[in-house]
């Protein structure tokens, strides 16, 4: 299984009869009815026109049938999942700069891709779920490009197997593309890290356009030959009866998902007892360790925290599973790929030196398409430069000090945003802050924050400055902290710094 370098091998050794996609109120499709699903996706998708590397772009609500979707587009063709909550023009931008071959739509939903496929003369093939059948069956419907696929079958280890574009915060979104051996090696990695079993089966709550989501959700433990139960998306209020219904043996969440688990966990005692988890798992971005030692006191398990990236098909970095060392504040040892920290020349640093995290490996993307200004910046002699500051220590447990662009440089005093938020979420009164920089005219930067509080408490800015200046250097103490009843998210959950003073009007 560890050698599998393309989806059709690293998804044939399920169990036959073993549930493989199961979601609310629905019964399971086993790995044998999956497998035989793709088998004949894979041979639809060719009469319509779309092959090995042919882009199929995928505009699905999450659920069962992305998964399956998934899984059957990119075992013969580049899948290209698009987020459902994309705009007209978005979805224009986005089909055009992939040369989408089709778009795959669920029938009978209205999404703003139909008009751009048209308008781009893009061929809409429609997914009609199946809903006698277990979960995620579907057929496909429809005319495609006209005429059959020019390399149809299975595709091979070096084939594109997925393209998504990096989120572009400061610039034109960058395409990634990722083979058959990129998504298998990480699946495998995942799977590693996290000993999964036949017996584990996962709450997918992740968006399923979203190579968390799609990566640690669904291949890498549907690929162990375990069930994946999937969620119409995540909902704080039904998490826990979904919980109850599928007898999770854990699950995979961005740090806001787990913080709003948290303030619904109290009144769910009773189900958290009863089906107990062998492990959480965060990624995508930092969770405060107080956070962490919340989360493993409520559900009486070890908290996994995972850093990953869309170049490397997802995951570099975990901490283990116990009973090796997990250190909080830390996203743990390399977990694929070779992890090393680099200074600007390019030169590996000695161990607890801060400098740009580098990584190189079989699930590392081999450069961005149509870029060679990006790939000349990203990669250095073989590495490939994440953008992230981090130290690594002499036990090899990696620590992230910020995004380079996410630095804070307050007259040339340079401010990790990360070390402000660990700070200010020792307040009591405090659920959730991210801090970032705001324009000032001398300074060049000052530090923000937007802060949320605990249900019932109360604090003011003045209380949160207050409090952080007795923890750190005066230059670092936000000028301004806005309350606010939530933060303003990205498309995945996540807490966006850059552009966060412009979203909140002090730019």
């Amino acid at each position: 299984m560890s050698d599998a370098t393309t989806l059709q091998t690293l998804l044939s050794t399920g169990t036959e009869t073993a549930a493989a996609i199961g979601a609310p109120s629905r019964k399971a499709l086993t790995h044998g009815e999956l497998r035989a699903l793709i088998a004949r996706t894979v041979a639809r998708l060719n009469e319509l026109g779309a092959g090995r590397n042919d882009r199929v772009a995928i505009v699905q609500p999450n659920g069962p049938e992305m998964a399956a979707c998934f899984l059957a587009v990119a075992s013969g063709t580049a899948s290209a999942p698009l987020n459902p909550a994309y705009r007209q023009d978005e979805f224009e931008f986005y089909l055009g700069d992939l040369n989408a071959r089709l778009l795959i739509a669920m029938q009978g939903v209205d999404t703003p891709a139909r008009a751009a496929a048209a308008k781009l003369g893009v061929p809409i093939v429609e997914l009609v779920p199946d809903t006698a059948a277990g979960a995620g069956s579907f057929t496909l419907q429809g005319n495609g490009a006209g005429s059959a696929a020019a390399s149809g079958g299975f595709a091979q280890p070096d084939d594109v197997a997925m393209v998504l574009h990096t989120s572009g915060t400061t610039s034109r979104p960058k395409i990634v593309p990722l083979s058959q051996k990129n998504l298998c090696a990480s699946a495998g990695n995942i799977r590693r890290t996290l000993a999964f079993t036949t017996q584990d089966r996962g709450l997918n709550i992740m968006p399923l356009f979203h190579i968390h989501g799609l990566i640690a959700g669904v291949l890498a433990p549907v690929s162990a030959g375990s069930e994946v139960f999937c969620s119409p998306g995540f909902d704080a209020l039904k998490f826990f009866g979904w919980m109850d219904e599928c007898h999770p043996t854990w699950y995979t969440a961005v740090p806001t998902m787990h913080q709003a688990i948290l303030t619904r966990a109290p009144r769910n005692k009773e189900i958290i007892a009863k089906n107990p988890l062998r492990f959480l798992r965060s990624s995508s971005s930092s969770i405060p360790p107080q956070v962490i030692t919340e989360l493993e006191a409520v559900f009486g398990a070890p908290l996994i925290e995972a850093y990953g990236m869309t170049e490397a098909t997802h995951q570099m970095a975990s901490n283990p599973l116990p009973p090796a060392q997990r250190k909080p504040g830390s996203v743990g040892l390399a977990a694929g790929p070779e992890v090393q920290i680099m200074d600007e020349a390019g030169n590996i640093l000695a161990p607890n030196t801060v400098g740009e995290i580098v990584i190189r490996g079989p699930n590392v993307t081999v450069g961005y398409e149509n870029n060679p200004k990006a790939n000349a910046e990203g990669f250095t002699n073989g590495w490939f430069r994440t953008g992230d500051q981090g130290v690594k220590d002499a036990e090899g447990y990696v620590s992230l000090t910020g995004r380079l662009k996410e630095i804070i440089n307050r007259g040339g005093e340079k401010i990790s945003p990360r070390e402000i938020d660990e700070v200010i979420m020792d307040h009591p009164a405090v659920s959730q802050v991210v801090c970032f920089a705001v324009p000032h005219p001398k300074l060049g930067e000052e530090v923000g924050a937007a802060v949320v509080l605990k249900e019932g408490a109360t604090a003011t800015e003045k209380d949160i400055q207050a409090f952080v200046a007795t923890r750190v250097a005066d230059f670092k103490v936000p000028k301004k902290v806005l309350i606010l009843p939530e933060i303003p998210k990205g498309a995945t959950g996540k807490l966006q710094r850059i552009g966060l003073a412009q979203k909140l009007g002090l730019a």
